[in-house]
């Protein structure tokens, strides 16, 4: 096959091929996986477990949270951008409870999806966007690192999950999909 016609069809070089869809480096996708999965699972754990977040006193922590971003949004050089605080003020905070168990019961299930290793790129997907909103409200911390981590999961996500249940899940997914039997 010529230059051109990989082109037009779009092929990956084989390096690519090789990194993110060959089950061989599946320990690599694993490692990973269970380390991004171990840091949601946590997150989730400890803010389920407190009643700032989930219970009566629902909404508390994730309003100081959203108003510790607003407080980043003005000067010189903002760590959160003009849209991004609108948002925060005019959705997040007027339903900061809802919000509240959407944050804690949504780093839980990404955590425990990654561990177990069941649709790993859709996990990774909602890890990213949680990153990424983070990121947004002007936090830093782990959160480059994690936004990263989950984009190359999201990427490799045909491997990813190799050495999970996606290994048997999506091939029963997929083949209902296009109308095969089991």
């Amino acid at each position: 096959m010529s230059a051109k016609e990989k082109i037009l069809k779009l092929e990956n070089p084989k390096w690519v091929q090789s990194l993110f869809a060959n089950p061989k480096l599946a320990v690599i996708w694993l490692l990973l996986r269970l380390y991004v999965g171990r840091q949601w699972l946590m997150a989730g754990w400890a803010k389920l477990g407190n009643s700032a977040w989930v219970g009566e006193n629902a909404g508390v922590a994730v309003s100081g949270f959203l108003q510790g971003a607003l407080s980043k949004a003005s000067g010189e050089h903002p760590d959160v951008q003009a849209w991004y605080a609108w948002f925060v003020e005019h959705v997040a905070l007027p339903n900061a409870k809802v919000f509240s168990y959407m944050v804690s019961i949504g780093e839980f299930l990404v955590g425990i999806a990654l561990i177990l290793g069941i649709l790993t790129g859709l996990a990774a997907f909602f890890a990213g966007f949680m990153n990424m909103n983070y990121l947004l409200a002007g936090t830093v911390s782990t959160n480059p690192i994690l936004l990263v981590s989950a984009i190359l999961l999201v990427i490799a996500w045909r491997v990813a999950g190799w050495i999970g249940l996606d290994r048997w899940v999506l091939p029963k997914l997929f083949a209902r999909q296009i109308g095969q039997k089991d």
